[in-house]
């Protein structure tokens, strides 16, 4: 990520995050945000890990994948369900106008009983957003035309 920083301590044997650099660089291009995306990184619980609104230990539930027509664009959808711990509720996330979406897989990290997200940074993008969510076990990228983030009682 550009300005997140998620990193392994191997001392601590666990990750080490800091969303302070993305926070303080966000009102320079926060207007340049699509609504949806600018919203969900605006809200006030987003990256306070104490808040129920905290993407930090949301486990990924589902993964919808982009379906396009010859050379267009199309919609997809990451699911998370609440951390039992800390969250009352799961997350949807709904892309439109996707151009890009990969999952890239690093080394399993046996020990977790379910892949959960460390933090999340959506920076401007010709034409829209780049979502980068980082994972335990992975990082998803989305570019795509803007997102919406609900906050759902689904599980």
């Amino acid at each position: 990520m550009k300005f997140v920083k998620v990193d392994w301590d191997t001392e601590l044997r666990g990750f080490r995050t800091d969303a302070r650099p993305y926070l303080a660089a966000l009102p320079e291009f926060r207007d340049a945000l699509p609504e949806g995306a600018r919203a969900f990184v605006s809200d006030a619980g987003h990256y306070d890990y104490a808040s129920e609104r905290c993407v930090k230990d949301l486990e990924l539930a589902d993964i919808v994948l982009p379906t396009t027509t010859m050379g267009g664009t199309g919609a997809a959808s990451v699911t998370y369900r609440p951390n039992q711990w800390k969250h009352a509720v799961g997350l949807r996330i709904e892309y439109t106008g996707v151009t890009h979406f990969s999952v890239d897989y690093e080394d399993s990290i046996d020990w977790m009983g379910a892949i959960t997200v460390l933090l999340d940074e959506a920076l401007p993008h010709e034409g829209g957003v780049v979502h980068r969510t980082e994972l335990t076990d992975a990082t998803i990228v989305v570019r795509c035309a803007d997102l919406t983030a609900t906050w759902t009682e689904d599980r």
